[in-house]
């Protein structure tokens, strides 16, 4: 099983900032979230995550030794990354959610962080179908994960919302993801 988790919150998360490469810690809820997500995860031996301090705070809270995989950071909003979205110019945002091609000045588009998660789930996938591998990451990077598990195209994006410390399931059966549990938060 791919267990996804989201990091927990952070300040920038709870101010609707646009929150890509930028790198703040958690805030208090956060570490609190994180925390809470140690026994969703027990059982796992092995949790990868994105190199991002938000992601590497939720891993360290779970206990267990964390392997750093760069393909699971998250979106680069380049020159909107910290920026609050109304910031985001209207014809810049329409064209942003109608072409998964579409970097924003200085970013990454949709489709360039599909093709790198779909490649490390591809490469977990053997792994995952015997046992459980806590990946902690991201928003866009989970939404990618889901799109790889359903076998759907990037645009899958813009129909999904990731809550902060949420988990995502994708089990695997003959090497392909079968979503099993989407954006289930603790007590929730």
């Amino acid at each position: 099983m791919l267990v996804l988790v989201r990091h927990g919150r952070t300040t920038a998360n709870a101010t609707g900032l646009l929150l890509g490469r930028a790198d703040p810690p958690l805030d208090e809820v956060g570490v609190a979230q994180a925390a809470a997500l140690a026994s969703v995860v027990a059982g796992a031996r092995r949790v990868v995550c994105s190199p991002l301090r938000r992601a590497r705070e939720t891993a360290a809270a779970l206990g267990l030794p964390v392997e750093v995989d760069e393909r699971w950071i998250e979106l680069d909003y380049g020159d909107f990354d910290g920026r609050p979205l109304a910031e985001v110019p209207a014809e810049v945002w329409e064209r942003w959610r109608a072409d998964v091609a579409f970097a924003p000045p200085g970013g990454e588009s949709l489709a360039a962080l599909g093709e790198r998660v779909r490649a490390a789930c591809d490469e977990l996938a053997d792994e995952a179908a015997r046992e459980d591998v806590v990946v902690v990451s991201h928003v866009s990077p989970i939404k990618a994960a889901v799109a790889w598990a359903l076998g759907v195209g990037d645009e899958l994006s813009w129909r999904l919302h990731v809550a902060p410390a949420s988990v995502t399931r994708i089990a695997v059966r003959d090497g392909r993801g079968v979503l099993t549990a989407f954006n289930w938060t603790v007590g929730g």
